[in-house]
């Protein structure tokens, strides 16, 4: 049944950071109506597919979804989406205000129809600073809030982007949890609001908390930055035959890895026994690390500081991370039957709930799967159905697939 189970969530959200969320809360039990232009969400034409607009990075977004296809340019698309609005907990949207200003979807228009709607915006500035109306993508957001900057100091000196859409899911996570504490208080007082997710201000915050060191005083005690998440050591180690991550951190830890090493002069060395002493000294201390780690295998190190009760991990690549020991015992890559593109790779939801446990059922939605059904819910009979489908505001329901 999952925790939001009876929350029904209209997601106008494209490519990645709004529907990742509105997976989210699909996954959690929501009823998660995703309405898609006559084109459909661009996302379904990402990467291999075996029928045309269904692309993995499509299905791994939109799962526990029902799909309708409206063109909201036109007076009769509009009106079908203030009828779901009508009756819905939740509108998710990640187009700029403006936008949703000139589709007359703004939060002072919908309010109106549904007072206790929760109206969530993810996009990528907030409202009252000069940055109000621009665009945003995650690579944007990512060297505005200095994460290129970061990389080039602990590398070759090049700014370059984190190889993962970090902005759009970290955004998103922010997303569904500003969604349900909005929930939680519209179950309060019986009213909704407006809540806005803004990219920018949310990613500044998300770095800097890491990284403000000296400028958080006034005036600033250095230039900021953590040392030791800049240290270029601070990586997976190479082996005599590979590599591991490996995290030496506290003092216990280190006691351990000196003795399973048999390094009682690093024990004996100020910069080496405490805390405090590694602190100032991070870049000798990771680059001695590194040096004592390239000295055995990775299957030697790994059952060595098992053994020693030192943290230590694999480095895994997209295909090894499939055949983990711990993944595999928790089935987190179950395989699954979907309806229309047969057996596929799935990931579970990682929370885990002891009275409301979650399961998804629901795989992502071919475009319009459910068009009809939704509009029937909303209290459209056949024939209006049909002058839909006649004006091209909606699409006739794709044909089943053997």
């Amino acid at each position: 049944m999952g925790p939001l189970e009876g929350i029904k969530v209209i997601d106008m959200t494209t490519v990645l950071m709004g529907p990742y969320a509105t997976q989210m809360l699909g996954d959690y039990g929501a009823d998660v109506i995703k309405i898609e232009t006559p084109d459909g969400d661009v996302t379904r034409q990402i990467g291999p597919t075996r029928h045309a607009g269904m692309g993995p990075v499509f299905l791994n977004t939109n799962r526990s979804k029902r799909s309708i296809c409206l063109d909201l340019k036109k007076p009769a698309g509009r009106d079908a989406v203030l009828r779901l609005i009508a009756t819905a907990d939740v509108l998710v949207y990640n187009v700029r205000p403006q936008a949703m200003a000139r589709l007359q979807l703004g939060y002072d228009v919908v309010a109106k129809i549904n007072p206790r709607l929760i109206y969530a915006g993810v996009f990528g500035f907030g409202q009252d600073g000069p940055y109000a109306a621009k665009p945003a993508y995650d690579d944007l957001i990512q060297g505005a809030t200095a994460l290129p900057a970061l990389m080039a100091q602990t590398s070759d000196g090049v700014p370059r982007y984190v190889p993962n859409a970090l902005v759009d899911r970290i955004v998103g996570l922010t997303a569904v949890g500003a969604i349900c504490a909005s929930l939680v208080h519209r179950d309060r007082t019986g009213s909704g609001q407006r809540v806005d997710i803004p990219m920018f201000e949310t990613m500044a915050g998300f770095v800097m908390g890491d990284h403000m060191g000296g400028l958080t005083y006034e005036p600033p005690l250095d230039k900021g930055g953590y040392a030791r998440h800049l240290s270029r050591d601070r990586r997976p180690y190479k082996t005599s035959d590979g590599y591991i991550c490996v995290i030496v951190y506290n003092d216990k830890q280190w006691e351990n890895f000196f003795a399973a090493t048999g390094r009682d002069d690093l024990r004996r060395d100020p910069r080496f026994a405490a805390f405090a002493g590694r602190a100032v000294n991070i870049d000798l201390v990771y680059a001695e690390l590194a040096r004592i780690l390239e000295t055995r295998t990775t299957a030697e190190w790994t059952e060595l500081l098992v053994k020693a009760d030192v943290p230590v991990m694999p480095m895994h690549d997209l295909e090894s991370m499939l055949r983990d020991p711990h993944l595999v015992a928790t089935d987190f890559f179950p395989v699954v039957d979907h309806p229309t593109e047969g057996k596929i790779r799935n990931m579970k939801v990682a929370a885990t709930w002891s009275d409301t446990p979650v399961e998804t059922a629901r795989g992502a939605p071919r475009l319009n799967e459910h068009g009809e059904e939704i509009l029937r819910d909303a209290g459209y009979s056949d024939d209006e159905i049909a002058a839909l489908v006649r004006d091209g505001v909606t699409i006739t329901a794709p044909a089943t697939r053997d």
